[in-house]
């Protein structure tokens, strides 16, 4: 049974927001300048609350995820972005929540939950930080802890040549080709237990990995 906590769907705000955003900027550049594929959208649960993972190797991983999968997904974004005016509000009205570094995981973590409180799909890169092949070495335990205090599922993504589209020295993004694959639901950690949170992470780091070897 859903966790009365959190919204069974997006809120109608959320929603418009997402798909103009969408319709209007990610979904041309994605089938156009990048080529873009998409596998397993069916595997994209149409409501409830739960947490995406993925790998990450490129700015531009958050709105062709987030576009992608067909419903709303919040994203970390660091404290500093936030105290950008101009930025702010922007960041804010798509679903980004703000993490202080100076509080660590748990800052993170709630921060997340909160996320998902708000009717939000939680969206997080597994190893933490971005990879130079787009591959997860150092899987991260956050994603699997919000999982277990939520008990909500996991949904492995990956993400396919998007390492290519801004390489050391580039000025523009380069137009590559990018797929994005979409594995199947992985249940929660049944306690933060770290043998159970390890095991969890393990596993979404082996399907994200396995996506990843599929190419294009």
């Amino acid at each position: 049974m859903l966790n009365s906590e959190f919204r069974e769907r997006e809120t109608i705000t959320n929603l418009i927001l997402y798909y103009l955003f969408k319709e209007i900027i990610i979904t041309p550049i994605f089938y156009t300048y990048f080529r873009g594929k998409i596998y397993g959208i069916e595997n994209v649960p149409r409501k409830n609350p739960l947490i995406i993972v993925s790998n990450h190797a490129s700015y531009f991983d958050p709105p062709i995820l987030g576009g992608g999968v067909g419903r709303p997904v919040a994203f970390m974004a660091k404290q500093e972005l936030f105290d950008i005016p101009f930025l702010r509000k922007g960041i804010q009205l798509y679903g980004a929540y703000p993490v202080k570094r100076s509080l660590g995981d748990r800052g993170a973590i709630r921060a997340a939950l909160n996320a998902l409180k708000e009717g939000w799909i939680a969206g997080i890169f597994l190893e933490g930080t971005r990879t130079i092949d787009g591959r997860i070495h150092k899987p991260k335990l956050g994603a699997a802890m919000i999982a277990a205090k939520a008990q909500l599922p996991l949904l492995p993504v990956c993400l396919w040549g998007t390492h290519e589209i801004l390489p050391k020295g580039a000025r523009i993004p380069i137009s590559v080709p990018v797929t994005l694959r979409i594995g199947t639901i992985i249940d929660p950690p049944t306690s933060t237990k770290r043998p159970e949170l390890e095991a969890v992470t393990q596993k979404c780091a082996i399907a994200i990995n396995e996506m990843h070897d599929l190419g294009r």
